[in-house]
């Protein structure tokens, strides 16, 4: 009683910051798919079950009355094909829609080689859609999922970004519109289960944002659930300070001004897991700072460490009525810690701050060790000490 993880309730957050309760499920954990890396996979040997669409209509709307979950996050393997899937997807939706007036929150995976007109249907019934990319190439996909395609994938990708362009002039002119998935698409890629690099993964994320207008591309840390020699081992611990350093970039693309090609290239095609990406293209751009707080661009207090977009926006408001010394700074929200080495205030450096290489990169590593390994119990009472030649690698780049 009261362990909601067991039932299948995840925790999603608004844009806002509300926490919302979503039933996370799937229609069916039969698949003739057999992606390499899924635990699901058709030659996996595991238990199988599948749910009727009035079973997981009823599920749902019997949790959402007793106030366990405010939504529904359906996905599904793929049972006897595509369309037989989605078409089980859509039953499941109306009834819930049409039959239990449920009007709450809907995320629903769309199924890749399904037809147009059901990936469309099932967007009139969802708020928000996902088709998971999952590898970041064509090449990973032929090995590890050969029943995708990239163009399987893609194809319904670019189909509900148009129908969402369309819906938006429907609702402009028809007052009654039927919505097409009003919360927008999203997407997911695994990290760390084939050789493609970081360089890749966020260049394939800066395309997706412009070509299909995505909300969110999500990165998921491979897991090992298989024995397979295209695989990593099954003890290797998943990447997930490098899934934490994907989310950074990410941020940095969408809110920061930052394009892939100035975070990494084909010489540096991994993230420095020491610093993360926002520091670190400070570090090797030392020719742009210090910047003068007083007089720098908005786009540029963006890329200073320690200023994020709201604090942003508030020196630009703040300094219209005077000028700004670190006191003020630190009222604003910016985070001196990180900030003081590239900026100035009235052309002056930070009081008794003595700038070095070492002093620098020791203050901005400190958050490798805010983030334990996987399954590592943290310890307690211990300084985390960094040698002198693990300074000098990171300033090398060899890290």
């Amino acid at each position: 009683m009261g362990n909601a993880a067991k039932a299948g309730i995840c925790h999603s957050f608004s844009a806002d910051g509300r926490c919302i309760s979503l039933l996370k499920v799937l229609m069916t954990n039969v698949c003739v798919f057999d992606c390499k890396y899924c635990i699901n996979r058709e030659s996996n040997d595991t238990p199988r079950a599948a749910f009727t669409p009035h079973e997981l209509a009823e599920l749902t709307i019997n949790f959402y009355r007793r106030n366990y979950i405010e939504g529904l996050f359906l996905s599904s393997g793929v049972i006897k094909n595509p369309n037989y899937t989605a078409e089980q997807m859509i039953k499941a939706l109306e009834l819930l829609r049409n039959v239990y007036h449920f009007n709450g929150y809907i995320h629903v995976k769309a199924i890749p080689g399904a037809d147009s007109e059901l990936i469309t249907r099932l967007g009139l019934l969802a708020d928000r859609m996902s088709i998971n990319i999952e590898l970041p190439s064509q090449e990973s996909l032929r090995l590890l999922a050969p029943s995708k395609s990239k163009e399987s994938i893609l194809r319904p990708m670019g189909l509900i970004s148009t129908k969402i362009q369309e819906n938006r002039t429907d609702l402009v002119k028809y007052r009654h519109a039927s919505r097409f998935v009003p919360a927008g698409q999203s997407t997911q890629l695994i990290v760390g289960a084939t050789p493609d690099t970081d360089h890749k993964i966020l260049t394939l994320t800066e395309g997706l944002y412009k070509k299909y207008g995505l909300k969110r591309v999500f990165f998921s840390a491979y897991m090992p659930v298989a024995e397979n020699s295209l695989l990593p081992a099954i003890d290797t611990k998943p990447p997930l300070i490098r899934e934490h350093r994907l989310y950074q970039a990410d941020w940095l693309l969408r809110f920061y001004g930052f394009e892939a090609k100035e975070l990494l290239d084909e010489q540096n095609p991994n993230f420095n897991l020491q610093v993360d990406p926002k520091c670190n293209w400070a570090l090797n751009n030392m020719d742009k700072f210090p910047v003068e707080i007083n007089r720098a661009s908005h786009e540029m207090l963006l890329r200073v460490p320690g200023i994020g977009v709201i604090s942003a926006q508030r020196i630009m408001t703040a300094r219209r009525n005077g000028s700004l010394d670190f006191t003020s700074l630190k009222k604003l929200g910016v985070v001196l810690k990180r900030a003081q080495y590239f900026i100035t205030c009235q052309g002056k450096i930070m009081e008794g701050l003595k700038i070095t290489s070492d002093s620098t990169i020791r203050t901005l590593m400190s958050d490798r060790y805010k983030l334990p390994s996987y399954q590592e119990q943290l310890r307690l009472f211990e300084e985390p000490f960094i040698s002198r030649e693990e300074v000098q690698e990171c300033l090398t780049g060899q890290i």
